[in-house]
């Protein structure tokens, strides 16, 4: 069973950063794709930004320029480097993993709100 643990959330001005952090419990390299989604209070879970094991990457219009997907081989871990936030980018964050099965693992969330 793959465990995956977020951390990261919290609570930022407008034009802030963050970074969201997801520890998986198994080699990363066992997953074919590997992304955060985000579910704002009320609506369907979307995705947000997606990294496939090759390094390509797809980023929703509504982050890109913004939010940034990377991985750490070493660490099993893939980050979310969120930059410039909104209001409306206020949510629950989910990691999300498919490994090479089309098995699909989710994390607990973690909750980002953005505002002054």
């Amino acid at each position: 069973q793959v465990q995956l643990v977020e951390s990261g959330g919290g609570l930022v001005q407008p034009g802030g950063s963050l970074r969201l952090s997801c520890a998986a419990s198994v080699s990363i390299r066992s997953f074919a794709t590997m992304g955060w989604y985000r579910q704002v209070q009320g609506e369907e879970r979307e995705l947000a930004a997606a990294i496939t094991s090759g390094g390509g990457t797809n980023y929703a219009d509504f982050v890109k320029g913004r939010f940034t997907i990377s991985v750490d081989n070493a660490k099993n871990s893939v980050y979310l480097q969120m930059n410039s936030l909104k209001p409306e980018d206020t949510g629950v964050y989910y990691c999300n993993v498919r490994n090479f099965y089309a098995a699909t693992y989710w994390g607990q969330g973690t909750q980002v709100t953005v505002s002054s």
